[in-house]
């Protein structure tokens, strides 16, 4: 009898979750197999997943399932409560509507669309921070196309690092997770999302049960500010924060091996302002405990320029109080994505967006050593494109060592190459100019 009862409730929950799972169809420049000049891009389909999350229509999916796409359009579930008396079993196929990409953000991997009307069944978002391994959940999406599919599994993790100093934390499940289910939600057992899924740890292409989602308050709060700025607009103290690590721990002879800690505190900063110091140990935020470098910047990310918080620090043996201003991250190249579109900016042959370098561009860089050239805006996120060597923010002054005034002059060299040829870009990154090789696509 438990055993029937739990199923009905799983079917009850799928039912009340599936409306609100879309597929998402994008349609973008990819680069094709064939060796001609006038084919080496062509436009190509891919597809993922995502979740609507109010009744206005707005849309969640993941950055690289939309990103660089011509054309984004939806595939609204056809999901009948029940199956009437008669009807074929077989789920007739849902209606596929236009999106308009609102905005979106490459470091959390992150993307809203919104499609026309409203009334749409939505679906909340839950407060991820409760969430404990062992939970039972739910993963929803179009893995392989097969639209509205559903697996259960259990939170393997929470706050899972790939490596110490990475910028995202992420819900790592066991729940079967494959190509297409990116941008799907991960829901818990009161069918709320918890998670967006946004990519596999797999050695085979397939699900091998390390399934990584993006924590639903990192997805509220990157939505609340694509909404208010049409991108994520991060606030920031001036001081770089890292996880405690017990290396770390051990090598400072600090008193505990979890938390934040400032390795630097930014010259004119509202930290410099405020006196704090490289090595204080960051206790609290508004009286709330910080146990990583995530965190600490996720809670700032939210605040208006000119905000106040409240920090409590631990220096030596000594906790000090401290209130500083909160000031917009100025150099995030992340706000470059507004700016751009696959029609405007793309450089088809390297799989970039980018913008020319203007006067307001330049507020970017502290001194740029070259005052011409293109800023990297976005990789193009094509299928079969490694966009491992070029970021946003890259500032590319040479291709193949030939200066580069403009983004035309850019596009005009890129076309002169033949797919598979290697490009030589040379870029300032951080103050530094370096040579970076891509393959001509």
């Amino acid at each position: 009898k438990k055993l029937s009862e739990f199923n009905e409730a799983y079917t009850a929950l799928t039912q009340a979750v599936g409306p609100s799972v879309v597929e998402v169809i994008t349609t973008r420049y990819g680069p094709t197999s064939q060796q001609s000049e006038s084919a080496a891009w062509r436009l190509q389909r891919s597809t993922g997943s995502g979740v609507i999350i109010n009744s206005q229509g707005h849309v969640i999916t993941n950055a690289h399932v939309v990103v660089g796409g011509q054309r984004i359009r939806v595939l609204l579930p056809e999901w009948p409560p029940q199956v009437p008396r008669g009807r074929s079993v077989v789920k007739p196929r849902g209606k596929v509507v236009n999106a308009k990409l609102i905005g979106f953000d490459l470091e959390a991997d992150l993307a809203v669309l919104d499609i026309e009307g409203d009334g749409y069944p939505f679906l909340d978002l839950a407060n991820s921070e409760t969430v404990r391994p062992g939970h039972l959940v739910f993963a929803f999406g179009s893995p392989m196309g097969l639209e509205n599919s559903v697996t259960a599994g259990v939170i393997s993790a929470v706050a899972r690092q790939l490596t110490p100093e990475s910028p995202m934390i992420y819900i790592q499940t066991d729940a079967a997770v494959n190509p297409g289910n990116s941008g799907g939600p991960l829901i818990n057992s009161e069918g709320k999302v918890i998670g967006i899924n946004s990519f596999i740890l797999t050695r085979s292409g397939g699900s091998e049960g390390l399934n990584f989602a993006i924590p639903s308050n990192i997805v509220s709060a990157v939505y609340d500010l694509i909404i208010r700025h049409g991108y994520v607009r991060r606030g920031q103290i001036g001081v770089h924060a890292q996880t405690i690590t017990a290396e770390l721990s051990e090598g400072l002879g600090l008193p505990q091996r979890w938390g934040v800690i400032i390795a630097d505190v930014y010259p004119d900063s509202p930290a410099e302002r405020a006196k704090l110091q490289a090595g204080d140990i960051i206790l609290t935020l508004n009286k709330k405990t910080m146990e990583n470098a995530r965190q600490f910047d996720v809670n700032l990310y939210r605040r208006a320029e000119g905000d106040a918080v409240m920090l409590a620090l631990l220096r030596g043996t000594d906790t000090i109080d401290a209130t500083v201003r909160v000031a917009e991250r100025q150099r995030d190249p992340g706000w470059l994505t507004a700016h751009v579109t696959p029609e405007n900016n793309l450089v088809a042959r390297l799989g970039f967006l980018g913008l020319d370098l203007d006067i307001q561009l330049m507020q970017l860089f502290d001194a740029l050593r070259i005052q011409h050239g293109v800023v990297v805006a976005s990789p193009a996120f094509a299928p079969g494109y490694s966009k491992a060597s070029i970021r946003p923010g890259d500032l590319i002054h040479a291709v193949n060592g030939v200066d580069i005034q403009n983004l035309q002059e850019l596009r005009a060299a890129s076309e002169r190459l033949v797919p598979g040829d290697p490009v030589v870009l040379h870029i300032e990154r951080e103050g530094r100019l370096q040579y970076v090789v891509l393959e001509a696509q």
